[in-house]
């Protein structure tokens, strides 16, 4: 009997190829996307999936209580205090073992074979179990011994392969940065196996105490006791293997314990508070959104988007064949009258129906297929594809997904028409086909319809605002100067000599040493307050500059003075701050506010305000001008920004003739600050006009499609009486608009409907940015525009096709 219903759907579909082309194809653009949606979240759900023990795995998150202990509602923090390893295997039961990763090893410049070369090396500290512990494969040394004692490094072997010339480097040393010489103790194998966990070398945990005992003026505050840290939140991440049969419950008792005893006691108020919570290994990618991610971890609201979008998509796609199938219906009535009449069931008409929309289904998985084949590499090239490190790699898994997909799809699309085909009366049908109406003329086609234009008016009208924030951004006054001033990542280089040694040519106005590049993402902050007895901490974001900041950045400073030259270190008790700065700390103007001392929340020595300086957009355009403090640490300074005249290639080669003169040899890494600045803004925004952007182009294609094979239908179901008219003198004129004017009354429908949809959920986002477009009334006749231009080119295709039929061709059996 199903052999038998695919033979009748295959007949059906090649007896009616046209639509049939309309169902598969308008199905296939759709399915790609959901398939493509699919391979996504299955290689994120791959991550750990290799490690046998990956059910008894949890990462140890915190979340901030207030000074009562109760939660705050902020993002949870994926790190915790390293404190907890040996707290928790000395004196609680049920744990197998825990392991930590700590951060700050790894530099963009190593010393190895007696050469320095600024080849990037990241990775982290880590406790000698960890290789067992999430099951890393070695290719060379030995796992249980490699990471025991101090200064000692495991590679990847992509790592040792940049690094080294020898295929086994074990034994070899590599001097990171000012972190001490390494002896490399291992090279793990290069497998398929996926870990949330991104390094390129983990360095013992021993080096730390190590490092702290050889460095007696260490520059990190609280390094020294960082391991045994109870209020270290930030800089190591904790993993426990729980022993088979042992709850989380169990654990997080521990944990509550743990809090009790060592952070909830603390009286001091000014320590932040944070209590212990577990997270599973396999819910951390996709995960929940937490702050301090130890990788590029997908978040579940990332899916959910790109799924709601290929569910869009999808349901236009399904639209489309409902439509269709209930057009068709009529032609198909007398075939359902006859099955009826000889004895077939109501449900046998219904399954005949819904096998041929999963056959449809099925032909449609196989172009979704091919079009994800050419889809694919415009993945790939996402700046979201390349930060969450996506490969979108297929497997058997993926492929039984896909044709479950497929099966689901089809039930979908052709569950509706499939009951009301399959409720046709057979007298009613056989007696008089032409006087049956299957639904009134505002019925479910134009509802349907109206549907699918409004979803493509709103994401047409969505990709234009956003396309015009995106320019906003690109486009807008930061208030200070990008143009013509080049970023120069120091690496271990001292900023002094390379400043003096750029200064020697006429084309370089000014050099100027900092932290960070302003506006381009990175935020930097400290609490600050005017006197020992206010409660509350007034937060500055923090740049670290020199005193040629001011005329670099063309600032305009209001009130007072900029650091100086020759104060030298005394720089260091100074703090420049912005207008927003002064109301914040509530100083009755710029000027009242010089010669006031503010008290650093992590820091004995107080700043002396010197300077007041104009506001200007230090952090990016989505958020409002924040207060600033600008300060003097020459500790700190990680660039030098550097302002030239004339053109950018001369420019450039006056850096790098001036980094050579400083590092001979040496490959110097540099921007431009108005790139480094608009990349934020193409990550963040740049990816989004490009999905929408698709997504609208598939969404009134889809919605195209469908008019036209209802436009087609319509013309073809009433060439008779185009014939007649014609005989009775209609112009070709009166025709078109007679066969249009149902279409564009969908197309006006759903004009009303889309434009205030799309206004009030587009407001919704960019209210919460702080410089934002606005849908005024240029994009919004634009977006109609364009979604006009579609509808009319669709339906004019086929109702002037319509005026040029032969009356007598059409007549001529009646």
């Amino acid at each position: 009997m199903l052999i038998n219903y695919i033979k009748t759907a295959l007949r059906s579909l090649i007896r009616h190829r046209f639509f049939s082309a309309i169902n598969i194809f308008g199905l296939a653009v759709a399915m790609s996307i959901g398939m493509a949606i699919i391979m996504l979240v299955a290689d994120q759900v791959s991550y750990d999936y290799y490690n046998t023990k990956r059910n008894r795995i949890y990462r140890v998150t915190t979340a901030e209580v207030n000074e009562k202990g109760i939660e705050q509602d902020h993002q949870r923090n994926s790190a915790s205090t390293m404190a907890l390893r040996n707290e928790l295997m000395d004196k609680y039961t049920g744990i197998e073992k825990v392991i930590r990763f700590k951060r700050g090893f790894g530099n963009n410049w190593l010393e190895f074979e007696g050469q320095d070369v600024n080849i990037p090396l990241a990775g982290f500290f880590a406790d000698p179990e960890v290789f067992d512990f999430f099951e890393y494969e070695f290719q060379y040394g030995d796992p249980s011994t490699a990471l025991k004692e101090p200064y000692t490094v495991v590679l990847t072997r992509k790592a040792a392969n940049k690094l080294f010339k020898e295929e086994n480097p074990l034994g070899l040393t590599v001097k990171v940065g000012d972190l001490g010489t390494y002896t490399v103790t291992g090279v793990l194998k290069e497998t398929p196996n996926k870990s949330h966990v991104v390094f390129e070398a983990l360095a013992s945990m021993a080096t730390v105490n190590s490092l702290n005992s050889a460095d007696e003026n260490n520059k990190e505050k609280d390094r020294n006791d960082e391991l045994e840290n109870w209020t270290n939140f930030w800089n190591g991440w904790t993993y426990i293997l729980l022993e088979p049969g042992i709850t989380t419950d169990e654990i997080q008792s521990h944990l509550d314990k743990i809090y009790e005893d060592h952070i909830a006691t603390i009286t001091d108020p000014d320590t932040y508070k944070m209590k212990f919570h577990l997270q599973a290994l396999s819910d951390i990618t996709p995960g929940p959104m937490m702050n301090n991610s130890i990788g590029p971890v997908l978040p579940w609201i990332f899916v959910y988007f790109l799924g709601g979008l290929a569910l869009i998509i999808l349901l236009t796609s399904c639209f489309n064949f409902t439509n269709l199938s209930i057009a068709r219906s009529l032609t198909r009535a007398r075939e359902i009258g006859v099955r009826k009449v000889t004895g077939a069931a109501r449900w046998q008409i219904f399954v005949q129906f819904l096998s041929e929309s999963i056959v449809v289904s099925l032909f449609a998985l196989a172009i979704a297929s091919l079009i994800l084949f050419f889809l694919k590499p415009f993945i790939l090239q996402l700046n979201f594809a390349r930060i969450f490190r996506w490969d979108l790699e297929s497997n058997m898994v993926v492929y039984v997904i896909f044709l479950m997909f497929a099966a689901t799809v089809g039930i979908l699309a052709g569950f509706f028409p499939a009951i009301v085909l399959s409720g046709f009366q057979p007298v009613k049908v056989l007696k008089s086909v032409n006087n049956m109406k299957v639904f009134s003329r505002i019925g479910l086609r134009k509802v349907l319809l109206v549907s699918q234009f409004t979803l493509s008016l709103f994401f047409i009208l969505s990709v234009i605002i956003m396309y015009n924030q995106l320019h906003l951004f690109l486009s807008k006054d930061h208030g200070f100067n990008m143009k013509n001033n080049i970023m120069i990542r120091l690496n271990r280089t001292a900023p002094g000599p390379l400043k003096n040694e750029l200064l020697k040519y006429n084309n370089i106005q000014t050099v100027t040493a900092a932290s960070h590049v302003p506006a381009a993402g990175t935020s930097m902050g400290n609490g600050f307050k005017k006197s020992q007895d206010e409660k509350e901490w007034t937060n500055l974001g923090r740049f670290t500059v020199d005193e040629d900041y001011l005329k670099n950045m063309q600032l305009d400073l209001i009130a007072g003075k900029f650091f100086r030259a020759e104060a030298g270190v005394a720089n260091k008790n100074s703090i420049v701050i912005n207008e927003a700065a002064v109301k914040a700390l509530q100083f009755s103007s710029p000027e009242a506010a010089i010669g006031e001392e503010l008290i650093p929340e992590y820091d004995t020595i107080r700043k002396t305000v010197i300077g007041v300086v104009k506001d200007y957009n230090h952090r990016d355009l989505t958020r409002t001008i924040s207060p600033l403090g600008l300060v003097y640490n020459p500790d700190q300074i990680s660039i030098l920004q550097v302002s030239y005249t004339g053109n950018y290639q001369s420019a450039v080669k006056v850096i790098e003739k001036a980094w050579a003169a400083v590092n001979p040899g040496l490959k110097v890494d540099y921007k431009e600050i108005e790139s480094e600045i608009k990349q934020f803004y193409e990550i963040v925004f740049g990816d989004l006009v490009k999905l929408l952007s698709v997504t609208a182009f598939l969404a009134i294609l889809i919605s195209c499609l469908g008019l036209l094979g209802m436009a087609t239908y319509v013309t073809e179901s009433r060439v008779k009486e185009i014939s007649i008219r014609k005989i009775l003198g209609s112009s070709g004129r009166e025709l078109v608009m007679l066969l249009s004017k149902g279409f564009l009354a969908v197309l006006a429908l759903a004009i009303a409907i889309g434009v205030p949809a799309t206004y009030f959920i587009n407001n919704l986002w960019l209210e919460q940015i702080a410089y934002h477009t606005s849908m005024d009334l240029p994009v919004i006749g634009l977006g109609v525009l364009i979604l006009l231009a579609f509808g009319m080119v669709t339906v004019g295709s086929q109702t002037i096709r319509a005026t040029f039929v032969n009356p007598v061709d059409n007549l001529k059996s009646e």
